[in-house]
């Protein structure tokens, strides 16, 4: 049942539909999406791309901002 769910939202990405997708689960977010956004206390506190890696979406998803995790 998840692969054909998968199917049909990466059928709708490619047809330029928007999917909203809330997971933290973060393989199956990237390999789905082109765009990531992360919420943090009620606001979007990132915005990446499917490159991103696991420690970045991580710290955004606790609510660290890229400023925050530079320093």
């Amino acid at each position: 049942a998840i692969e054909f769910i998968h199917k049909r939202l990466i059928a709708m990405r490619d047809q330029g539909k928007a999917v909203l997708v809330v997971s933290v689960e973060l393989d199956e977010i990237r390999s789905l999406s082109d765009r990531i956004l992360v919420m943090f206390a009620g606001r979007i506190v990132g915005e990446r791309g499917p490159e991103a890696t696991e420690g970045e979406l991580g710290l955004l998803m606790a609510g660290v901002e890229h400023q925050e995790a530079a320093q």
